[in-house]
Parts: structure tokens; sequence; C-alpha cells
């Protein structure tokens, strides 16, 4: 490992072991009640009880594979992140193209700013009453809410990249002869993909963020549902256990869409390759 990354690697993990540091010399020290704060210690094992399958592994009667996603941790995070991930590619796939057009012509963004600039404040966990009402418990009013916390940052930033592309790129363009089509194809939609990347990823950010409200009040499964489970039982390492785990998942999340927005730009002036 060369040595600047070996640097960097060090600096990424320096705050979070202070942190366990001084999480552990609290609940250690007597001056916080464990049930309240458990050690770090108490969560691992907990965590790894989690992640345990609900009973003991027989080799005669299932394979490695089947212990494997037998667990309850594993459960509950397929669970979450399917939720996650059919939300928002509902909430992207409709935001993307109502947001080209609001940006690219002014007539529609006048037709539908104002319904949206009405809708856009409103918090997706407002609308969980009206969501069980209209779907029930379950999976569906779950993803309804996620769509909709994803709708808007996608649409908001594909409307501010279309209508930020720089005149000189428009007018080089109509100099060459392009006409309206070629124009927005070739032109804006490339301007303006790293807007519509940036939106995408902090969608899926609050997709992440209202699945597990979704998931305390509307399914009996997910990671959400299991930390309300725990929080009934007083088990603190567990509701600590199950939100590492969302950071985990959440970490993988962005960590692979910011791998893929420096993929899909590598064109653009503003990334730095090293």
């Amino acid at each position: 490992m060369k040595p600047s990354k070996l640097i960097r690697l060090l600096q990424g993990v320096l705050v979070p072991c202070l942190v366990l540091g001084l999480w552990h010399g609290l609940s250690s020290s007597g001056l916080v009640n464990p049930l309240i704060l458990p050690s770090p210690l108490a969560v691992a094992k907990r965590w790894f009880q989690y992640l345990s399958p609900y009973e003991p592994f027989d080799p005669a009667k299932s394979g490695y594979l089947v212990w494997l996603v037998s667990g309850e941790l594993l459960h509950d995070a397929y669970a979450s992140l399917h939720r996650v991930v059919s939300g928002f590619l509902i909430g992207a796939g409709l935001a993307l193209p109502l947001g080209l057009f609001m940006g690219a012509s002014d007539n529609v963004y006048k037709l539908f700013n104002p319904l949206v600039q009405v809708l856009r404040p409103i918090p997706p966990i407002a609308f969980i009453p009206l969501a069980i009402l209209w779907f029930g418990l379950g999976n569906p009013p779950a993803v309804f809410l996620i769509t909709i916390g994803a709708f808007f940052p996608v649409l908001m930033n594909t409307i501010a990249g279309v209508r930020h592309v720089d005149a000189i790129y428009i007018r080089a363009a109509e100099s060459l002869g392009a006409n309206q089509w070629a124009l927005f194809v070739r032109v804006m939609l490339p301007a303006a993909s790293p807007y519509i990347l940036a939106g995408a990823r902090i969608g899926m950010g609050t997709a992440f963020i209202v699945v597990i409200v979704a998931e305390m009040i509307a399914v009996n499964s997910g990671l959400g549902y299991r930390i309300l489970e725990a929080r009934e039982f007083f088990w603190s390492d567990k509701i600590i256990a199950g939100m590492i785990t969302i950071g985990l998942l959440g970490l993988a999340l962005d960590t692979g869409m910011s791998r893929l927005n420096d993929w899909l730009l590598k064109w653009h002036r503003g990334i730095e390759h090293r």
C-alpha cells in the first residue's frame, strides 16, 4: 500500500476509534447505566446474535448458503434494501423525465412548478396516515413513502441542471445547425448530468431515512421494525446494533453511487483523477 493511501486510511479510522474509546470509557466507568448505553463489546455480541440463524445449523439438513441467509439480520437488511431500491427507482423514474421537461420548457415549468413548490416542503412522514389509508399495511405504503422521499431531490436537481446549462454550449450547438432534439439530447442532458447524479445520490439517502420510519409503522419486517421491537423490550444493545447496520448499509450504497458518479463523469472537468 502506498504511503499516501495508508495515511488516508489512518485518517479515516482515527475519529471512529476515538468515538469507540470514549463510548467504552463511559459505559465501563459506571457514569452511564449500561441499560441506557451498553458497551461496544455488548453491542458487538448482540450484533452477531442478530446475524446468527434462527435455529442451530444442521449440516445434514441444509447447506452453508441456507444457514447464511437464515439470519434475522440478513432478512431485515434485505427487506429494507428491497424497499429502498424499489421506491427509489419509482421516484427517480418519475422525477427524471418531469425534471427534464420542466427544465427545458418554460411553459411546462410554469405549469407544474406551483404544484411542486406546494408539495415539496411536505415531509414524506406526513403522508403516513394517507399511505396506510390508501394502501393498507405492508410493502405498498412503505414503497409509496420512499417514492415521495426520492422524487423531489431528483426532480429539483434535474430542473436546476437543465436550466443552468452554460449558454455558450447552446449557442455553439445552434451555430453548428443542431435542432431542438439534438440540442436537448447531446448538449443539455450531458451538461445537466452532474446535477442529476447528485440529486440521485441525495434521493437515495432520503429514501434510506424514510424507509426506517415507514418500517416502524406499516410493516413487520426490516431494520426499522426491528429497532422499534427492541425498544419495546428495552434492548438498547439491539437498537444500537440495528442503527450501526443502517449506517453500514447507507455507507455502502453512498460509496457505490459515488463511484458510479465518478465513472460516469470522467469527462467532467470537476472530477480530479489521481
